[in-house]
């Protein structure tokens, strides 16, 4: 195979594991809401955040790997990988996050009844 092919492949496995790895990171910001509780405008400012990092993840990838040129097959793959993600992992990590969020409120209102 040429070079050029064997640099398209690796840029686009690149950016595969770069959206798995921030929904990854997006589960643990997750976490985080379950453990301390907040309101809604700090839950904004959290995500608003996310993106922010998450878009300049993606855009060092393209200027590191790629000398800054813009490669929507790079910026698809990594939106199809944080979707697909998304759905298998994220799927059964918040199954898993709501019983464990559920049992962490019952222990505390048991100790608050006592």
């Amino acid at each position: 195979m040429s070079p050029n092919i064997h640099f398209e492949a690796r840029l686009l496995v690149m950016g595969m594991i770069t959206g798995a790895g921030l929904m990854a990171l997006y589960d643990l910001l997750r976490i985080f809401r379950v453990l301390v509780r907040h309101g809604w405008l700090w839950v904004g400012v959290e995500d608003l955040g996310y993106w922010v990092f998450a878009g300049f993840t993606v855009f060092y990838l393209l200027y590191r790997e790629n000398d800054g040129a813009l490669r929507l097959y790079v910026i698809s793959a990594v939106l199809l990988s944080m979707v697909v993600y998304d759905r298998l992992v994220g799927a059964f990590f918040r199954k898993v996050l709501k019983k464990v969020g559920r049992c962490f409120r019952i222990r505390i209102s048991r100790r608050n009844q006592r």
